[in-house]
């Protein structure tokens, strides 16, 4: 529909996304989930290129989960922004909670990319990857009018006491934008669409299906051990499929390695034990979790047996957020290399009935 209509575009993604070339696309790779220089310089290119734009033009942006960090031009060092964004991360912080922060201290978050593409229209296009489909949070929303306030960021420095320098504190209290004129927003898929895709699949392997909520909200590990409740409970229920998808938390205390998807894995391994029909998951739909290489994490009745066998806690790994190597004596990382979507994360229990093994 669109062959002959874009006359020129940028791609900004991950390192290792990009698969190829595109006629007529620059590509670019950046750093995530900490922005870093090619980040800025691919943002620099699509602002270079959008700066002159009339009237009669059009931007067509494609935006996902992820893009706080790969679209960035910053209002105060990149050293302290990625400091900040560090700080965020590891506390328990909320996506929406991080991306308050974010906009606040950016040239293009917070409808400041739309203002820029001024008078032309900007149709944004977008795979959420925040409970509920926020428009003015997903990837701090370059296109969209800023629901947050002052008081809210300044709250949640506080609240998570957060280190900002005097000028970060200062961008802080920079107005953003709260009337945007020129910008279309439709989203294309969000977390349910996966939860639904998933239970087709389930469904199709002969479960009964039951999406248990598509709005998970919590810390990880205590994701994990109410899902490790529910195969207690229901082990000998006959063919079952549980579903959560949605966006979990970790407060990162430890100096270990892992993501929330592993850790709410690991979380679950404990009461699983012995059982011989049932097993659990968790991963990204990107095909990352945390900073690693893995899209997630596995276990089942056996895994808790096999790191005990390997002189491996279970709650010291946890306690040292290491859910990584943990899972890596098991066989339990999910490795899927980059997957080309990014609409959050889901998990899945699936029990057997026992004469079915």
């Amino acid at each position: 529909m669109l062959h002959g209509h874009i006359k020129e575009g940028i791609v900004c993604t991950k390192y290792g996304h990009i698969k190829g070339k595109i006629p007529g696309i620059q590509c670019y790779e950046g750093g995530h989930p900490l922005m870093d220089e090619n980040s800025l310089q691919a943002t620099k290119e699509i602002l270079k290129m959008t700066a002159d734009l009339q009237k009669e033009d059009m931007v067509l942006f494609l935006l996902s989960g992820g893009g706080s960090a790969l679209f960035e031009d910053p209002l105060i060092s990149l050293e302290e922004l990625v400091d900040i964004n560090a700080q965020l991360l590891k506390s328990k912080a909320s996506i929406q909670e991080i991306n308050t922060i974010r906009k606040r201290l950016s040239k293009v978050k917070g409808g400041k990319f739309a203002e820029h593409c001024l008078p032309a229209q900007v149709y944004t296009i977008i795979l959420s990857d925040i409970l509920n489909d926020p428009v003015d949070m997903i990837a701090s929303g370059p296109t969209a009018e800023d629901q947050s306030t002052y008081e809210q960021a300044i709250q949640i420095v506080k609240n998570y006491q957060l280190s900002l320098s005097e000028e970060a504190m200062r961008c802080l209290k920079l107005p953003t934008v709260k009337n945007v004129t020129n910008s279309r927003i439709c989203i294309g898929a969000g977390v349910s669409v996966l939860a639904q895709v998933v239970k087709k699949a389930c469904d199709q392997l002969g479960y009964h299906t039951i999406i248990l909520s598509d709005q998970l909200d919590c810390e990880a590990r205590e994701a994990g051990r109410f899902m490790g409740s529910i195969a207690r409970y229901n082990q000998n229920g006959g063919n079952m499929a549980y579903i959560i998808a949605g966006e979990t938390t970790v407060k990162v205390v430890g100096k270990g390695k892992g993501g929330r998807n592993q850790e709410m894995a690991l979380a679950a391994a404990s009461y699983l034990d012995g059982m011989d029909n049932v097993a659990f998951f968790s991963f990204g739909s990107d095909g990352t979790d945390g900073p690693t290489d893995a899209a997630g994490g596995y276990v089942d009745g056996k895994t808790l047996d096999n790191l005990k066998k390997q002189n491996i806690s279970v709650v010291e790994a946890l306690s040292n957020n290491d859910a990584y190597h943990a899972l890596a004596k098991c066989d339990g990382l999910i490795i899927t290399g980059p997957t080309g979507t990014n609409i959050n994360d889901v998990a899945v229990l699936l029990i057997c009935e026992r004469n079915n093994k």
